[in-house]
């Protein structure tokens, strides 16, 4: 890698933080708040989020839905979970098992197999369920567009409750319920659940009305995980049991979750989202992708510890082996791409090889889309002349129009914006990487080929102290519609640096007395490494060996320059820092013409200038812009 970043920074927009007076919060956080459009009200929504309504009241078809479960719960009757193979699919399909077996119902899983299968609710599969007496079928995370299987239930007399949070599909099948979020009101906040949600809301409804909430008691776990594992929005429902849920996690009564945490090596203390999202949810996932989905079912719904070891030690290999698969396939794809005699990567980055693991391409997708970012699609084969794909896009692409423009050329497709999967046969190949790189070529030449960075507040090393670490957990968790804070530095000296096993890379920042160890992950060095960068990162609590410390996730690292180039309209100014003293620093502004301002920023973050230009409120909000770009304000 260069010295220059392989990213382009997008600073944010300067904003007074004094409208968020009242929160207890230091003013990088008040001001990142504020440019997230957050007012008092929605950060106190997120600190304490407010009692939930009647979910009754939110879902038209749940009265319904818990009125056929229980009666199923009351006579003994044999019903159908039918999940689906990610972690939300598995985590929602154990935790209606666990829940509905102590209330009487003969409750039995039914996930397909994500190789011989496919996704979701299949006509097969009604068939092979009705044959065994069943004449009830819950599905979790998936079922609202399985058509030809809901019609075939309806032709042999079954009852079908769909809980789903996919897009439901016109004319809407037909179905004896729907549990689905669209069907909230607008405002509601059950809007967010992922399909574990939905069986959380309909277990807790069936269990409060027959008066056994005891039949719930982990069903909060595997929510939690479930909610995590499937990056649903950490708002409203979410955000409130999610809150809730990690209090007591890492004390669960569900085995299998004790298991996993054990082979994790999560300790005593209680866990945060980062443990389910990077220990618990790879080694559920991971299962789906390889092996038999029922393997994690099993491990969520089995009570003997011994056992439950045995199936979490068989998850725990099965990651492993995922791992192993990904870096192979990785490495393959990587190789492919530099090979290109003219160095040249395509808009729309489509590699297909026949032998590469259906379960793993999406992941493998996911980091190419990083690595060069644009729209990345693996392809591998499925035998009879057909590829199956897995896609993933940046933001501001969106894979579903893609794929819908592309429709004549494929088989089978679906996602949404930021993902999708495609059928493909090998003849047509060609014509669709030609469309694809069509449609891409002019959203790559508006975005440009740099990968985007959108630092939110800029922070002194000094300011990076356990008081500020205490304010940045009051808002946590963070996930999808509340992450992690992005912050950056500007002018940090390069003390020290070193390469990782595995391609990581640790660096040493200084300014001034203060230090600050920092990682980034999958990063190569800037070559030369420069004496001193800005750097982009997310701050992160590391323990090892019992001592805790913060350290900076570098997330971006770029050469320092002393001065900053700012634009207006088709002007161009050059901004530099001067010297200061402890309650003030001049800065400077200089246009394309030589003209020269000198201005000055307070603590408090006021910027002044004597000269009478700065009166006009343009040159004002330059000024601003500069002391922004120049690191003196957050």
């Amino acid at each position: 890698m260069s010295a220059t970043s392989p990213h382009t920074w997008v600073l944010p927009a300067v904003v007074d933080a004094s409208p968020l007076p009242q929160l207890p919060l230091p003013l990088a956080l008040r001001t990142l708040l504020l440019r997230r459009g957050l007012s008092e009200e929605d950060v106190a929504e997120l600190i304490t989020p407010q009692e939930l309504p009647d979910a009754c009241g939110h879902f038209p078809d749940l009265e319904a839905a818990v009125e056929r479960i229980c009666r199923a719960c009351e006579q003994g009757e044999a019903l159908a979970v039918c999940g689906d193979y990610d972690a939300d699919g598995m985590t929602s399909t154990a935790l209606l098992l666990r829940a509905l077996i102590p209330l009487g119902a003969k409750a039995e899983p039914a996930i397909p197999s994500r190789m011989e299968e496919g996704y979701g609710l299949n006509p097969a599969m009604v068939d092979r369920l009705h044959g065994q007496g069943i004449r009830l079928l819950v599905t979790v995370d998936n079922g609202v567009a399985a058509v030809e299987a809901l019609q075939r239930a309806r032709t042999l007399s079954m009852d079908v409750i769909v809980t789903d949070h996919h897009s439901i599909p016109e004319p809407r099948p037909w179905m004896t319920a729907l549990l689905h979020p669209a069907t909230t009101p607008e405002a509601s906040p059950y809007r967010g659940l992922a399909g574990v949600g939905l069986a959380y809301v309909l277990a807790s409804s069936v269990a409060e009305r027959l008066g056994r909430m005891d039949a719930i008691q982990v069903a909060r776990d595997l929510f939690c995980i479930g909610t995590v594992a499937d990056m649903a929005p950490l708002t409203g429902a979410n955000r409130r049991w999610l809150l809730e849920g990690l209090t007591t996690l890492h004390r669960s009564r569900c085995e299998g979750v004790v298991a996993l945490q054990r082979l994790a090596g999560l300790g005593e203390t209680p866990l945060t989202a980062e443990d389910i999202g990077f220990q618990l949810a790879p080694r559920i996932n991971a299962v789906g992708r390889l092996g038999d989905p029922v393997l994690v079912v099993d491990l969520l719904t089995e009570s003997d510890p011994g056992k439950t070891m045995a199936l979490a030690r068989r998850c725990d290999d099965l990651n492993r082996q995922r791992r192993d698969l990904c870096d192979a396939i990785e490495a393959e794809a990587t190789a492919l791409v530099e090979s290109d005699a003219e160095g040249l990567i395509p808009p729309f980055l489509l590699l297909a090889q026949s032998h590469w693991h259906h379960g793993v391409i999406g992941i493998v997708a996911a980091r190419l889309m990083e690595r060069y970012h644009r729209p990345v699609a693996l392809l591998a084969g499925d035998g009879e002349g057909l590829l199956r794909a897995s896609a993933r896009a940046p933001q501001g692409f969106a894979v579903d129009k893609a794929l819908t423009t592309c429709a004549d050329l494929l088989e089978r497709f679906g996602g949404h914006p930021a993902a999708g999967g495609f059928t493909v046969k090998a003849s047509q190949v060609h014509a669709l990487h030609d469309r694809l790189n069509q449609l891409t070529q002019p959203w790559l030449d508006q975005e440009g080929a740099g990968r985007p960075v959108r630092p939110e507040a800029c922070l002194k090393l000094n300011e990076i102290n356990w008081d500020l670490w205490a304010a940045l957990e009051t808002l946590t968790p963070h996930g999808v519609g509340h992450p992690a804070p992005l912050f950056w530095s500007r002018g940090c000296q390069v003390a020290d640096w070193r390469t990782l096993n595995g391609g990581h890379l640790a660096v040493t920042l200084q300014q001034g007395t203060h230090q600050r160890r920092a990682v980034a992950w999958r990063c190569s060095p800037l070559t030369p490494m420069p004496e001193r960068v800005d750097v982009a990162y997310e701050l992160k609590l590391n323990v090892w060996r019992g001592e805790r410390r913060l350290q900076l996730e570098l997330k971006s690292i770029r050469e320092h320059t002393d001065t900053v180039r700012l634009s207006c309209g088709e002007r161009s100014y050059l901004a530099s820092r001067k010297l200061g003293d402890d309650n003030a620093v001049t800065f400077g502004l200089t246009n394309a013409g030589g003209d020269h301002l000198d201005a000055s920023i307070t603590k408090d973050q006021t910027v002044s200038c004597k000269d009478q230009r700065a009166s006009h409120s343009r040159i004002q909000t330059l000024l601003e812009e500069a002391a922004l770009a120049l690191g003196l304000r957050a």
